[in-house]
């Protein structure tokens, strides 16, 4: 990129910063730091491209105050774990609301498919579930407990084994995006296709309603949150697809970090869902009343935390800075 073209994309930005900066008023941490990360990057592009230019003088001297600022300020946090996973990712989330969308309509057909391939083919769950996974169940149907496989291990060992196998598939479906985000659409495709067969076994056995109650308690949770792997997989597609005026490695690598923060905001909910796996799911006889409670609950929390809270936050930053902007 020519240096003038550079410079004219992000001289708006670097006026805010630099206004932002000789404020008196307090700057946020979140926002300090973002401001910080930004100009450094900028910095280090200027340096690789235009080194002894008016343009890098500029920038080291804008990172300069930053970091002073950021230093000067600092009180590192004790809650910067909280604040990470309460305002700094929902906040950088919201640029990333189409490619959940997308994430989600992916999932969302092929688990269509699963189950019409199923329906279609009466081979094609054993295909895809295993023999001896259906064998298994049906003899458990045939024993009045269709459930049992949720009870088979310890709560503990259930608990953790598929917390880590959960956390490997979000990680699958978050590196695959390198293959311009195919890899991720076929993980994405693999789970859908099994849970849209794996329902409508349930649902030939006549036990949908039952299968549904008792396998929805986690995997609401555990199904949304691949969905928000795999939407870390597409970004990581995206910026190799589409780098913009960017070099196409340097798109990349914002791509990776992007998409690494994804991720990682995805850890806390498998957890969850682990647990509820591992301890609640196993209780087979609970009341439907209580099974459509924790249901209701946990597809409220991911609503909220990955596409409602985004929402607001940005437009209440919006707000906020129109409302400067005014001053």
């Amino acid at each position: 990129m020519r240096e003038a073209a550079f410079v004219k994309q992000n001289k708006d930005k670097w006026l805010k910063f630099e206004s932002l900066l000789k404020n008196k008023n307090s700057i946020p941490p979140e926002e300090l730091s973002g401001i910080y990360v930004e100009v450094s990057d900028d910095l280090s592009y200027a340096q690789t491209f235009y080194p002894n230019s008016n343009t890098t003088t500029y920038l080291n001297g804008l990172a300069s105050t930053a970091h002073q600022k950021v230093y000067r300020n600092k009180k590192e946090s004790r809650n910067r774990f909280v604040s990470f996973f309460t305002e700094e990712f929902p906040l950088f989330f919201y640029q990333y609301q189409r490619q959940l969308l997308l994430s989600f309509l992916i999932f969302a057909l092929f688990s269509v498919v699963g189950a019409f391939s199923a329906a279609s083919d009466g081979s094609f769950i054993r295909g895809i579930l295993g023999d001896s996974y259906v064998n298994m169940t049906l003899e458990n149907i045939a024993n009045n407990d269709p459930m049992a496989v949720y009870k088979n291990a310890s709560e503990v060992d259930m608990f953790l084994g598929i917390t880590i196998n959960n956390i490997k598939v979000s990680l699958f479906a978050f590196t695959l995006g390198i293959l311009a985000g195919l890899g991720t659409a076929f993980i994405l495709m693999q789970n859908a296709v099994m849970l849209g067969s794996f329902q409508y076994f349930f649902y030939e056995q006549g036990l949908l309603w039952e299968s549904a109650r008792t396998i929805w308690i986690h995997g609401t949770i555990e199904i949304s949150v691949i969905i928000v792997a795999g939407c870390a997989g597409l970004v990581v597609g995206k910026s190799i697809l589409f780098p913009g005026t960017y070099s196409r490695l340097r798109s990349f690598i914002s791509g990776v970090k992007d998409g690494l923060k994804i991720v990682i905001s995805t850890i806390p909910f498998f957890i969850i869902a682990g647990f509820l796996e591992g301890f609640v799911t196993r209780i087979t006889q609970m009341p439907d009343w209580l099974a459509i409670t924790i249901i209701s609950l946990s597809l409220a929390l991911i609503l909220f935390y990955y596409v409602f809270y985004p929402i607001y936050l940005h437009n209440q930053k919006s707000k906020n800075e129109s409302g400067l902007h005014q001053v």
